[in-house]
C-alpha cells in the first residue's frame, strides 16, 4: 500500500480524456478536476470529442468559461478502426507535459489523484503506472454484481504485478510517459481492434520496459464510475471487453482461459449432476467458492466495499453462466458501442 507524505510536487500531467455523447456524465468529472488538490499550473486536461451527437460540447463551455485550469476541447481525427485509440493518440501529440494520464468521461477524480502519482513517480522509477478503479455503490443487485465483479478483475491485476506479470490495467486511471509512448509507436499493430487502448499498450510497455510498469495501490488514487443500469448494457460492456482477449499474449491469454474453462466446466456438468460424482462436484464447488472469496474479500477491504460481499453467493452462482455467455457471444458477434456497431 502506499501512502502519501505530502512532499512538494513537482511531476508535470497531462490528464486526457476521449468522449463521445457523454452530456450526462461530463458535469461529474469536470467538478471533480476543479476540486483537485494538485497545482493548477502543473497539469493541463484534454478533451477529445468523438463526434459527440448530444450536448456535450454545450456541456463543457461553462466550464471552460468559470475554471482556472487549463482545459481544451479538440475533434477527434479518425485514421483506424479505433476511434479512442485515435483520440488518445491525438491528444498525446497535443500534449504539452511529460506524463500522460487517460480517464474516461463518465469518472470521478479523486481529490489527491495527481499528488498520488506525483509522489511515486519521485519514489520510484516507474515509467507506467496503472491505477485503481471501482464502481460507485447503489442498493441493487445489479450494482453490487459488477462491484464484485470488478474487484476480481481488479485483485487479478493487483496479483500480476505483484509477481511481475503485469497483464491487465484499466483506461480509466492509466499513466505513462509521452516519450515512451512515441517509442512504442502509440497503438501501432493493434489499432484494427476497435478496444484495448489501455492492455495493448500495456503488453508493449511491459515487454520493453517490464521491471518500470509499476500498480499504484493507493486509496488516494481510486477513479470510480457507474456501473452498468441493466443486464443488457453490462452484457454488451462485456462482450466488447472480451472481444480483445484474442489478441492479448500469451500470459494473458492463458489466464482468461483457465478461468473461462472452470466456469464452461460448471455450466457444462450441471446438467449431469445426477450421473457424475456429486461429492466431486461439490468439492469442485467449495474450492472455487473459497478461491474466489479470498481474491475479492481481499480486494473489497481495500477498495472499502464489504458491503457488495453479502451478494457473493448468489453472485458465485451466476457467474459462471454469465461469464460463460458473454466469451462465447464475443467470439462470434460483433457488439454495439456508442451508437456504432463493431466487428
Amino acid at each position: 500500500m502506499f501512502h502519501l507524505n505530502n512532499i512538494p510536487s513537482k511531476t508535470r500531467f497531462s490528464v486526457v480524456v476521449p468522449f463521445r455523447n457523454e452530456s450526462e456524465n461530463l458535469p461529474s468529472l469536470l467538478q471533480s478536476i476543479q476540486e483537485l488538490n494538485y497545482s493548477k499550473h502543473l497539469y493541463e486536461v484534454i478533451l477529445i470529442d468523438d463526434a459527440s451527437e448530444d450536448h456535450s460540447i454545450e456541456t463543457i463551455k461553462p466550464f471552460l468559461e468559470n475554471s482556472n485550469n487549463s482545459i481544451q476541447i479538440i475533434p477527434n481525427v479518425r485514421r483506424t478502426e479505433s476511434p479512442k485509440k485515435d483520440a488518445i493518440t491525438l491528444a498525446v501529440a497535443r500534449a504539452k507535459n511529460e506524463w500522460i494520464i487517460t480517464t474516461d468521461a463518465d469518472c470521478v477524480l479523486p481529490e489527491y489523484w495527481l499528488d498520488s502519482f506525483d509522489e511515486y513517480i519521485q519514489q520510484s522509477n516507474a515509467l507506467c503506472i496503472a491505477a485503481p478503479v471501482s464502481y460507485n455503490s447503489k442498493n441493487s443487485f445489479l450494482n453490487r454484481f459488477q462491484i464484485l465483479d470488478i474487484l476480481s478483475l481488479q485483485g487479478a491485476t493487483i496479483g500480476g504485478f505483484g509477481i511481475n506479470k503485469p497483464f491487465m490495467c484499466n483506461g480509466a486511471n492509466f499513466a505513462y510517459q509521452k516519450t515512451l509512448f512515441n517509442e512504442l509507436h502509440g497503438f501501432h499493430g493493434n489499432a484494427k481492434i476497435a478496444s484495448g487502448d489501455d492492455i495493448f499498450l500495456l503488453e508493449k510497455i511491459v515487454k520493453a520496459y517490464g521491471k518500470q510498469v509499476h500498480y499504484l495501490k493507493c486509496s488516494h488514487a481510486i477513479v470510480t464510475t457507474s456501473s452498468e443500469p441493466t443486464w443488457n448494457t453490462l452484457i454488451s460492456q462485456r462482450i466488447r471487453w472480451a472481444s480483445k482477449t484474442k489478441a492479448y499474449n500469451w500470459f494473458g491469454k492463458t489466464v482468461g482461459s483457465i478461468v473461462l474453462f472452470i466456469n464452461l466446466f460448471l455450466v457444462l456438468v450441471l446438467p449431469f449432476i445426477y450421473v457424475i460424482n456429486l461429492k466431486i462436484f461439490i468439492y469442485i464447488l467449495i474450492l472455487k467458492f473459497k478461491i474466489d472469496f479470498f481474491l475479492i474479500y481481499k480486494s473489497a477491504i481495500f477498495f472499502n466495499k464489504r458491503e457488495a460481499l453479502k451478494t457473493y453467493p448468489l453472485a458465485f452462482l451466476l457467474y459462471p453462466f454469465f461469464t460463460t455467455y458473454v466469451a462465447l457471444t464475443s467470439l462470434f458477434y460483433g457488439y454495439t458501442w456508442k451508437n456504432r456497431q463493431f466487428k
